[in-house]
């Protein structure tokens, strides 16, 4: 086969979920396939690890996104012949003139269900565009059962177009010396009592409000002395969340440690004594998972997509319920034998999830949209 994939993300959206996925993809696809070629749309100077002798590398620009999508793509995709295009970013600027057969991975469908946690930009592309990618795709990725659920009950269509690829953590995230991660943190971000953590974005989705208010009610009680550490930039929604720290008094016991860089967040994940992430709605959630691979013990939401993720392997809440999550936080901090059982499962149930697996798995995809007689 000829497989195009719009690579574009791996620069245009670094350090997001879409990027994320994109390069993992990309590079696990072309290190476990050696038969099919592969023809990458490429944004940015850093190609160099995706050099293959079956790999050719067609360059864009940052500038004029909508002529490449509509008129350079499908021109060099005909010119090429090429078999199977792949576009992982939900299939944002999908056009209809490709000619080959499309596949498209679509992450979630937030737009549709939390509609007010989206910019409105962004919300009127997508629900303008989705009908018309799902609607002419030879084959739709998703990243977890639920999602594939949500996909269904949103657009009719066949279910054998849907295919499941869960997603993995980054061979980064991983046991490390715990001594040592909390003495650079202690250096790095004055951080000097043991710490309950959180990260993964201040989307009102991700409910870290419920987080830190349950956290409020239960820290006093603890037989050490724990703060809640919360990562990320938090310039826009996150000063709702300063000003709550404030109203609770809580402002000596909840640190916002602002951005991290990604190198670093192993050492927060290794240095915690639990995760916490009571969001409303993930289509995958790989906070938990990276987590998991560092040996964390997780308290995480028990909807949508994220028990597919911990399993039996955290404890799950409901994340409408402040007193459910507090007890969570209470119960975990104080029990040393919990978090060290919750640990060992957690690092077992880790090792199902990889992106050799999902690569190979996003491979199957290819082949059967491929050998497919049904075209859009």
């Amino acid at each position: 086969m000829k497989i195009a994939i719009d690579a574009r993300g791996i620069n245009l959206y670094n350090g997001t979920g879409i990027g994320t996925y994109t390069e993992n993809i990309l590079k696990n696809l072309i290190t476990i396939d050696s038969s099919n070629n592969y023809h990458i749309f490429w944004s940015g100077n850093n190609f160099e690890s995706i050099k293959k002798e079956n790999c050719k590398i067609i360059m864009t620009s940052k500038k004029h996104q909508r002529f490449f999508e509509d008129y350079y793509f499908p021109e060099n995709i005909s010119k090429e012949n090429i078999d199977i295009y792949h576009m992982p970013q939900n299939g944002i600027g999908f056009s209809q003139a490709i000619s080959c057969k499309k596949v498209v991975t679509i992450h979630d469908l937030i737009p549709y269900v939390m509609p007010e946690t989206v910019g409105r930009g962004y919300l009127l592309k997508f629900l303008k565009e989705m009908p018309i990618i799902v609607g002419n795709s030879d084959g739709i990725i998703t990243v977890s059962e639920f999602s594939k659920r949500d996909i269904l009950k949103y657009f009719p269509i066949d279910e054998s177009k849907i295919f499941v690829t869960p997603l993995a953590a980054d061979a980064k995230y991983a046991p490390l010396d715990r001594l040592h991660c909390k003495n650079f943190l202690k250096k790095a971000y004055n951080l000097n009592n043991p710490f309950l953590l959180y990260l993964g974005g201040f989307s009102e989705r991700k409910n870290v409000a419920s987080a830190i208010t349950a956290f409020s009610k239960v820290y006093k009680d603890l037989s050490e002395n724990y703060d809640l550490v919360i990562v990320g930039d938090y310039r826009d929604s996150g000063q709702k969340l300063m000003k709550l720290t404030n109203e609770l008094n809580m402002l000596s016991h909840v640190i916002f440690a602002g951005f991290v860089p990604e190198e670093h967040l192993p050492l927060f994940y290794n240095s915690c004594d639990a995760l916490i992430y009571p969001s409303f709605y993930e289509g995958f959630g790989l906070p938990p998972l990276e987590a998991m691979n560092c040996g964390t013990p997780v308290i995480a939401s028990n909807l949508t997509s994220i028990p597919e993720v911990v399993g039996d392997t955290g404890i799950l809440i409901n994340p409408y319920d402040i007193e459910s999550i507090a007890f969570a936080i209470g119960n975990l901090l104080s029990s040393e034998n919990l978090r060290s059982e919750l640990s060992a499962k957690a690092l077992l149930r880790a090792k199902q999830f990889s992106w050799q697996n999902t690569a190979s798995l996003t491979l199957k995809v290819y082949e059967s949209v491929y050998n497919s007689e049904f075209t859009s």
